[in-house]
């Protein structure tokens, strides 16, 4: 049985896991679990997934034992709870400037006496199944597992902060928005931005959160996890495709063209 996302953000070995934000097929689940994925990030804020197909690629993964992070478009109740419900282990939202707002997430997310989220018991998220209800409140507050995206330079500023918040599990850089926010948009070796980074591994290092980011090569994966990041989510389905595909399309015509 995988390890859970909680289980997961409670040690700073390296977990290694896929962004999904175009397939959202029933056989995925299975095919990362197959690839060695130990989580993965399944997005809604930039794909255009709607709720249906989130509660059925959440079964898909499940299926597999692949724990799940969705990341939600908001920091809107409804974004969040109803993931929530629907049996996100995971949840990450985007843009987290201050404390105040990760525990208004956290609110969200979590059921009395933690939170103030609307109760719903034998559903998705509790696999249907039946129980005392204090019990299964207090089961469904400690499973999930609450990501936060630092990648503004609010967020940076306020770094240490956020990570102090009980209950944020882990800090999450969003490297293209942060960049944008500093000022120096895909300037991933600007100094500013690499001080930035520093900070915020620093803010993870001081109060015992996981700290992630996507990478889109196996040299920045390195480098990341040598900065001190745990949680590494390897590319995209989408590039990891075209990628791929376009390599095979390359080879298929050069090999062609060599034998005349």
């Amino acid at each position: 049985m995988a390890s859970t996302l909680k289980d997961q953000s409670r040690t700073r070995a390296l977990k290694v896991g896929h962004f999904i934000v175009e397939f959202a097929t029933p056989g995925i689940g299975h095919m990362l679990a197959n690839c060695g994925c130990e989580f993965v990030l399944f997005d809604t804020e930039h794909s255009g997934f709607h709720h249906e197909t989130i509660k059925s690629a959440i079964r898909y993964f499940e299926a597999a034992s692949v724990p799940v992070i969705v990341r939600v478009p908001s920091k809107s109740y409804h974004h969040i709870a109803r993931a929530c419900d629907m049996g996100a282990e995971g949840i990450m939202l985007p843009m987290v400037g201050n404390a105040a707002e990760a525990r208004a997430i956290l609110d969200c997310m979590k059921y009395t006496p933690e939170g103030h989220r609307g109760v719903a018991l034998g559903i998705a998220h509790d696999a249907y199944t039946g129980g005392a209800v204090m019990d299964k409140l207090a089961g469904a507050n400690r499973r999930t597992t609450f990501f936060a995206q630092i990648e503004t330079a609010e967020g940076v500023e306020n770094a240490d902060a956020i990570a102090a918040v009980d209950g944020v599990d882990c800090l999450w850089v969003g490297h293209f928005d942060l960049s944008s926010s500093l000022g120096i948009p895909g300037e991933f070796e600007h100094p500013t931005f690499l001080s930035a980074i520093d900070r915020v591994a620093a803010a993870c290092a001081a109060h015992g959160k996981a700290l992630g980011r996507l990478v889109p090569d196996v040299a920045t994966a390195a480098d990341y996890h040598a900065k001190g990041f745990d949680f590494i989510c390897y590319s995209g389905d989408v590039w990891v495709f075209q990628g791929a595909l376009k390599a095979g399309i390359d080879g298929v015509r050069a090999a062609c063209a060599a034998r005349g």
